[in-house]
Parts: structure tokens; sequence; C-alpha cells
């Protein structure tokens, strides 16, 4: 965690010198201050490691049984109890749940919708490069959801095909208001209750002769 965090830093650094908008950034000026991580990252020498580089942790704990002993680590002690007063708040909440979704969501698109749990390649370098191609993959499907609206081809020929139901529609209703409005615009008029009692009535009575002659 801590070669990650080092890490988020470096790129956090050289994003800052070139998302600039008329000179002013528009990222964090301070770097990162904020880790927020699932619980298999909870460590009291973690926390206190966090601690001592002046950044605060949102990471919630492992289920434990009874209760923990703090004998020598009045550090860790201090360290895990604001984590837990940082987690239980309503700060701490909401950034568990915007992790969730841009972090989790993300991961399951790409190992398991993705198909990448299993590769069969040799060797971490080629791993690595194929896991480099399919999350910008994934990245460039997140841009062009942002302005398109569809991230995949698959998806942005089912929003053609549903632009042109819904104009189909829209014609429809401009269709059935024509019909109500002007009932001579059409020759049958099937939609008059009028018409629709006399049809009932000659379904009804069309095998009796129409004279008293059967002509």
């Amino acid at each position: 965690m801590v070669e990650s965090l080092a890490q988020a830093g470096e790129n956090a650094a050289e994003l800052l010198e070139s998302e600039t908008t008329n000179g002013k950034p528009q990222m964090h000026v301070r770097g990162i201050e904020e880790v927020v991580a699932d619980k298999g990252y909870h460590s009291g020498a973690v926390l206190v490691r966090m601690q001592g580089a002046a950044v605060r942790t949102y990471i919630p704990e492992k289920k434990q049984k009874g209760q923990r002993h703090w004998d020598g680590k009045h550090e860790q002690q201090q360290a895990v109890y604001a984590n837990r007063r940082r987690v239980n708040g309503a700060y701490g909440k909401r950034l568990l749940r915007k992790r969730g979704e841009l972090i989790e969501r993300s991961f399951a698109h790409c190992y398991d919708t993705g198909r990448m749990r299993r590769t069969h390649l040799r060797g971490h370098k080629n791993i690595l490069k194929r896991l480099l191609i399919h999350v910008g993959a994934f990245n460039l499907s997140l841009i062009f959801r942002s302005l398109l609206g569809a991230g995949t081809p698959r998806e942005l020929r089912n929003r053609l095909a549903r632009l042109f139901s819904r104009l189909f529609c829209a014609l429809c209703r401009l269709w059935m208001r024509t019909e109500r409005g002007h009932r001579g615009f059409f020759l049958l008029g099937f939609r008059s209750q009028r018409n629709r009692r006399y049809l009932r009535y000659r379904l009804r009575h069309s095998k009796e002769p129409a004279s008293a002659t059967d002509c």
C-alpha cells in the first residue's frame, strides 16, 4: 500500500503540470491527503505509517472475535480508533460508496465481464501488456460514454434503434391526435364508438338474411 501511495503521488504530480486551464490547476495542489481502501489493507502498522505520512485513511476493519489487546501498541491503538471514527462518519461512508462505484465496478467489468481473471500468456511483462491494453480500452469506453452516451458499438447501435422507435411512437401519437381531431381524414374511422358498435352488430348478425326475400 505504501508503494502504491508513492506511485499515485508521482502520477498526481505529473498531472499537476499538464492539467491546467488559464493558469489554474484542475486538481488538488497539495497532492494525496486521503486514502480509501477495502478491509484487506487494514493493519495497525499500515495505519501508523499512513498517519506518519499525513494521510487520512478510510479503511474498514476486519471482523475479529473478542477484543484486541493494545499492550505496547499505543500508536496503533490511536491510529485504529481514528480510522474507525472516520469510517463510521457520513463523509467516510460517502467515500466508501464512491470507491465501490468507481473501483469495484471497474474491476468487475475488466476481470469478470472482460474475462481477465485468467490469461494464457507467459511472463509478467506480457500479462501487464495485455492488462494495459484491456484497461485502456475500458477507459476509452468511459470517455465515449461521457461524450456520446454509448461506450460500445453495440450500445450505440441499440441507442440508434431506440431513437428510431421513439420517433416512430411520436409519429403514431401525432397520427392518433389527427384522427381524433379530423375523423373525416380517415375512410373507415374504426376508432369512433359508433363504428365499433356497428361492427359488433354486423359480426353478430352476419349469418342472418339481409332482407325478407333472402336476397
